[in-house]
């Protein structure tokens, strides 16, 4: 978990080759906010169940589920309608979702418990750190990142959580064909997340070159409340799939 007392602006003196999640820069800031009776059930009661944390370390996924499954991590859930909707949807599937702030945590194992749902893990903690100290190599079918901060300022890009290191990290967490999945709806952070991609190492684009690089919305991403909200005010959406192809 990280310190909500530390600067997330502020660079430690780690050189470029220390863990990603020690380097200092954070691609969220902590918000403080009031808990929901059924936000704090989720923490309290259903936390020990479907919780994880960095001190387990690596984790043997099929242990995890008792079962061998195609397996999906998402970053940055927010409230996890989507990432519940998609747990629902697919009980064949195995989900597991990180987020730092407490009320979404509360509210989607609250969901789950409410759903009986039994394919969805969550890890209160910096992705980075999950990524690198708990998943697995070659173990997801698929990483989504949804909407994440674009940090719009230019000062500010170097918080952006896709780059090149975090796209890599990515790469050896995926399967051979396994996919990363981010959208946004900021144009200008969705060039950044091409621009990353296409320079990439073993990533191909799975757009068609009439749309590339980008991907029409896939039916099978959720249509949270705040795109629905988004496209009514004609606001743009972007989709970027890019599979591992090596």
């Amino acid at each position: 978990m990280s310190d909500p007392q530390r600067d997330p602006s502020t660079t430690g003196p780690e050189g470029p080759d220390a863990p990603l999640h020690r380097r200092g820069i954070k691609s969220y800031v902590l918000r403080a906010g009031r808990m929901t009776q059924a936000q704090t059930r989720g923490l309290e009661e259903v936390w020990p169940r479907l919780g994880l944390t960095l001190a387990e370390g690596r984790q043997d996924l099929d242990a995890l589920f008792g079962r061998r499954a195609p397996r999906v991590v998402e970053i940055g859930f927010g409230m996890g309608a989507s990432l519940i909707e998609q747990a629902e949807t697919h009980p064949d599937t195995d989900f597991i979702g990180i987020e730092v702030h407490a009320p979404g945590v509360g509210k989607l194992l609250d969901e789950a418990d409410k759903r009986n749902l039994t394919n969805i893990r969550v890890y209160r903690e910096d992705a980075l750190a999950v990524l690198e100290q708990c998943l697995p190599e070659a173990s997801l079918a698929t990483l989504q990142l949804f909407f994440p901060d674009p940090w719009p300022k230019k000062k500010h890009h170097k918080r952006r959580i896709v780059q090149p290191a975090f796209v890599e990290l990515i790469r050896s967490r995926l399967e051979l064909g396994g996919k990363l999945h981010m959208a946004t709806d900021w144009q200008a952070y969705a060039e950044w997340m091409a621009e990353v991609m296409e320079s990439a190492p073993g990533y191909v684009n799975t757009a068609t070159p009439e749309t590339a690089p980008y991907v029409p919305r896939p039916e099978f991403r959720p249509l949270t409340k705040f795109e629905a909200r988004g496209e009514r005010l004609g606001h743009g959406v972007w989709d970027l799939i890019f599979e591992r192809c090596e």
